[in-house]
């Protein structure tokens, strides 16, 4: 598949994703100490936890989902980025082509 087209595939996709958080969401056993519903995340280099309805927890659990999704269509596209980057637009003189890795390409 062209590089172009993938690209715009994937800005479709980030249109389509819902709410967006970080941290995680879990659901602790019957009977365990503590909310039977929690959101952790990182602030400020602590971990913050925060007790959760159910509902809250479905829907938060579907924003992480959502975050999560967000940044592997983001690396998707900063790969392309660099790839049609320099497929496309004339550098400098090299005695050396490049190198997929060196591009971030692999």
């Amino acid at each position: 598949m062209k590089t172009a087209v993938r690209y715009r595939q994937l800005q479709r996709q980030l249109a389509r994703l819902g709410y967006l958080t970080q941290g995680s969401v879990f659901e602790r056993a019957v009977g365990q100490q503590g909310s039977r519903f929690v959101w952790t995340r990182k602030v400020k280099a602590k971990t913050v936890t925060v007790a959760l309805s159910q509902k809250q927890f479905q829907w938060l659990n579907k924003a992480v989902a959502n975050q999560r999704q967000l940044e592997r269509i983001v690396a998707q596209m900063q790969t392309l980025s660099r790839q049609i980057l320099f497929e496309t637009i004339p550098g400098v003189p090299r005695r050396k082509r490049l190198s997929k890795k060196v591009l971030g390409l692999i």
